[in-house]
Order: C-alpha cells, then structure tokens, then sequence
C-alpha cells in the first residue's frame, strides 16, 4: 500500500516532531509527577489513541477543514486548553489527597497511598480528550501526511490512516519513555508526604500552564 521508503522516510519525519516536547510530553510529565508510572503510562496510551482519531478525520476530509476553518481550529484549540487548565486546577486541589505520614509499622517510602489510584478509565478517557483536542497535532497531519501519500498506489485514505496509525505508535513508544523517566523521578521523592504534595502541585501547574499556552499559541505539532 505504501513503499517502503516513502514510509521510512515519514518515520524519520515523524521521530524528530514527536521526540521534541510539545503539548503531548509536557501533559504526560505531568501525570507522572502526579500519579506515577501506572497513571503516565495510561495516559501515554489514551493520547495516542487522540491521534488515531486525527488520522480517521484527515482521511475522511474532516481534518483539512477544521485546520483550514479560523473558527473550527479555535473552538478546538480553547477546548484543549480549557480542559488541560482545568485538569491542572483539580491536580493543584487535590495535591493532598491520599497522603499520609507513614507509621512505625510501614516500610519507608509508603507515604504515598494513591500512587496508582488514577482508575484506568479516568486517565484513558481525560487523556484521549486532551490528544484529541491537540490541535497542533491535528495540522501536522493535515500538512504532512498527504505529502507521503503515493497516488499511484491506491487511493489517499487507507494510506493516510496507516501513515496516523504508525504517528499514534510512534508517539506511544516515545513518549512512554517521558512517563517512565518522570515517573521514576516521582518515586523518588514518594518517602515524604510534603514533598509528593509539592510535586503533585507541579504537575498540576504544569498542565494548567499548558493550557494557557495551548490557548494563546497561533496554528503551528505534537
């Protein structure tokens, strides 16, 4: 369906954007620092299944007009960022939920009793909003997967959606290294009540600020 080297070099493409910290590393830092690896990883899952929705609409034509309607690309824009500030906000809230100082009874670092709580649900579904409403990841696809596409191979479409799948693995490999890493940092200072509380907070303001960020940003990719 698609030649290979057309398709080695969308991955070379691909790698750099993805690799590069954009909306989607910074909001999965963010849950890593606020709800551990499980949570991150989660996330990581449900943001990239967001991209898989991107790739559907730039097959179906929906895309092109989204990113070429002013009014559509900032609904879609303020949608993302409103709920990423709103999600901070809630982190920033709670930062103290499920803490306690550990007895004599438990082994150190147990302070934090929550670590994992996020229910699968919760972080597949919020994340898969926040991926779906990237709208940065929307217009690399709009301008970059047409150019791979090979009419002499068939119609647009199916190459189209398998070009997104392979963004949406892509982006699941890498960024599962950012959850990893950031959530490993977590761990680290998962022995203090004080000081999970403070990086839950930072989590939190990280995404609110992206929000923000995402809001005010002109049409630019993950």
């Amino acid at each position: 369906m698609i030649a290979w080297d057309r398709l080695l070099a969308f991955v070379a493409v691909a790698s750099v954007l993805v690799a590069i910290p954009g909306p989607s590393v910074l909001f999965i830092v963010g849950r890593a620092l606020q709800h551990g690896r499980r949570g991150a990883l989660l996330s990581v899952a449900g943001n990239a299944g967001g991209f898989v929705v991107h790739a559907v609409a730039v097959a179906a034509g929906v895309g092109a007009l989204v990113a070429a309607s002013a009014t559509a690309f900032t609904v879609l824009k303020l949608a993302g960022g409103l709920y990423l500030v709103y999600l901070g906000v809630q982190a920033i809230r709670h930062r103290h939920d499920g803490l306690a100082l550990p007895t004599a009874a438990e082994p150190p670092g147990d302070a934090v009793r929550d670590l994992d709580r996020l229910s699968t649900r919760r972080a597949l579904s919020e994340s898969f909003l926040v991926g779906v409403t990237n709208p940065k990841t929307l217009v690399f696809m709009v301008a970059v997967l047409p150019q791979f596409v090979d009419a002499a191979r068939g119609p647009a479409w199916p190459q189209i959606l398998v070009l997104g799948v392979v963004f949406a693995l892509m982006a699941l490999l890498i960024d599962s290294v950012w959850a990893l890493a950031a959530s490993g940092a977590r761990r680290w200072v998962a022995s203090s009540p004080r000081r999970v509380a403070r990086v839950r907070a930072a989590g939190g303001g990280m995404m609110a600020a992206l929000g923000v960020v995402l809001m005010a940003s002109r049409r630019a990719a993950h």
